[in-house]
């Protein structure tokens, strides 16, 4: 657990959302339970195997030692969520606060961008801290298609969740956005995080199960770009190893020539070759351009375990 104290010890003044310690990366023999994040001005310990009272009793002493020196007289405010493996397979986690309080309603900064956050209830807190690198690339990508065509693009965000890549295709200059999720909550949070960021206009939301909603999603298109960011296993919705298909099957007819995808797969047990192989058997006139970085604080030993952001480019002669 030294490291993750230690990473404590040097951490700076949080300013926007982001991750602290990536135990989970490997890079820290035995402490490979532990991440911790910072979702300001809250801190979220989770813990993927069972913890004693005194680590956490440790780590709560670090932390406060170290709030009382980046932030003098202010109460310290941090939560702790348990997902160990059998919690973590029922798509439950044990959460607790264990000191201070959580603003209500919750907003986080990232880039400039607002969203809102939910660090109290289930294991997603309204904002995937690893897909920041994703976000950017999406912002610079659009604002490069407007700065060279002149307009705006199209854009469509497939398994949106709190729909964070819109806002970021947004403010890059997208003309419209259209928002795919099938949770509702999700969908309104979405909703809110556009407000929040004076986006009122350019975005829709459809709370619509995608495999039953092609026909409206293709009718929307085409499109410049496709973002793709599904779970990769939510039983009874979406399994990668198969439906992952599914999805890149509609790829060709739903981009514009020279569109591109930005396929999203975070499941250790599956490689970057997997995606590549699926995308190549199921959408061959997609051609792969690269692989987007992971934020430097989510570094993991095995690249192939860690969260894979590829973007691809329709080569179909003739796409509309």
């Amino acid at each position: 657990m030294q490291a993750l104290l230690d990473a404590i010890a040097a951490m700076p003044a949080p300013v926007d959302a982001g991750r602290i310690f990536h135990g989970r990366g490997g890079r820290h023999p035995g402490c490979e339970q532990w991440t911790l994040d910072c979702y300001p001005p809250v801190f979220v310990l989770t813990s993927f195997a069972q913890a004693s009272e005194d680590d956490l009793a440790a780590i709560g002493a670090a932390l406060q030692a170290r709030w009382q020196q980046i932030a003098p007289g202010q109460s310290l405010s941090w939560v702790f969520q348990h997902r160990g493996e059998v919690l973590r397979l029922a798509g439950r986690s044990d959460t607790r606060l264990m000191a201070g309080s959580v603003p209500d309603p919750h907003l986080v900064t990232e880039d400039g961008a607002r969203y809102r956050v939910h660090v109290l209830k289930g294991q997603n807190h309204g904002l995937f801290l690893d897909m920041a690198a994703g976000r950017r690339w999406v912002r610079a990508h659009v604002a490069a298609l407007r700065a060279r065509q002149g307009q705006g693009a199209r854009v469509l965000n497939l398994f949106a969740y709190t729909c964070a890549f819109s806002v970021a295709a947004l403010q890059g200059g997208a003309a419209q956005v259209v928002n795919v999720d099938m949770g509702r909550g999700s969908i309104a949070t979405g909703q809110h995080n556009h407000r929040q960021n004076g986006l009122d206009a350019g975005a829709s939301f459809l709370a619509h199960d995608i495999f039953s909603s092609w026909g409206k999603i293709t009718r929307g298109g085409p499109y410049d770009l496709v973002i793709a960011d599904p779970p990769s296993y939510q039983k009874g919705s979406f399994v990668a190893t198969k439906d992952y298909a599914r999805v890149l099957r509609r790829l060709p007819e739903l981009l514009s020539a020279g569109g591109h995808a930005l396929l999203c797969l975070n499941a250790p047990e599956l490689g970057v070759d997997f995606l590549r192989a699926q995308v190549q058997e199921q959408a061959p006139a997609l051609a792969f351009v690269e692989r987007v970085s992971n934020p430097p604080e989510f570094a993991d030993a095995d690249e192939n375990r860690a969260l894979k952001v590829l973007v691809f480019r329709n080569n179909t002669e003739g796409s509309t």
